[in-house]
């Protein structure tokens, strides 16, 4: 496991790559340090407040992995964070990490919550339509995490797996059945059974599985 890059940013209004004007606090710069508190970086926030951050999402992960993938089908360069992420990592695959895991990173531990839910602002962030589709169908979309403990992370910092989960839901199976699998009631009932899951995606679970009947 690898810590790559960290990148924070403000909520502004910017002109994306279609050279439309997006206001989103995806637009992330690249820093050595940053600060972590409960409700997030230092210096980083969002503009969306309904769907995005919170004390359940205050950082969000992705794998440099993916950025790779994404170059080589889409045929372009991705720079740091153009999804937003606020923490790039590697070794870090959705299949790999699961709800409730928690990493040490520099001074600071974090706690896995959800897996992300990819919104129209990425498409709209690199100018690429399909994007959010295929993170969907894929998986691809990285985590957030809320923070159990409070610190000063810099580029150079080992993260390392103090605590793995022992329901071994991984982010990758929450995604498979919140998105393709509504109708699995074992599915969901797995998922549930985290108690550290973020409160957004137990509400809905919870609304799915009682439709299941």
């Amino acid at each position: 496991m690898k810590l790559i890059a960290i990148s924070v940013g403000k909520p502004r209004t910017v002109k994306n790559e279609l050279g439309e004007e997006l206001r989103s606090g995806i637009f992330k710069n690249q820093v050595t340090e940053a600060y972590l508190t409960k409700d997030g970086f230092d210096n980083d926030g969002v503009a969306d407040l309904k769907h995005h951050g919170g004390l359940d999402r205050a950082v969000c992960m992705y794998s440099v992995e993916h950025y790779r993938s994404w170059s080589k089908e889409f045929r372009m360069d991705f720079p740091v964070s153009a999804i937003g992420e606020n923490l790039l990592v590697e070794n870090m695959l959705e299949e790999n990490i699961h709800i409730g895991d928690r990493f040490s990173i520099g001074e600071a531990i974090i706690e896995v919550t959800q897996g992300r839910i990819p919104c129209n602002t990425i498409n709209q962030r690199t100018g690429i339509k399909p994007l959010m589709k295929r993170m969907i169908e894929t998986g691809h979309t990285g985590y957030l995490c809320r923070v159990i403990k409070e610190g000063r992370i810099t580029n150079t910092d080992r993260i390392e797996r103090i605590f793995e989960h022992p329901e071994k839901v991984t982010v990758s199976y929450a995604h498979s059945i919140y998105f393709y699998q509504k109708d699995s009631k074992e599915g969901i009932e797995n998922i549930l059974k985290v108690d550290e899951l973020a409160d957004e995606w137990r509400v809905k679970l919870e609304k799915m599985l009682s439709k299941i009947g």
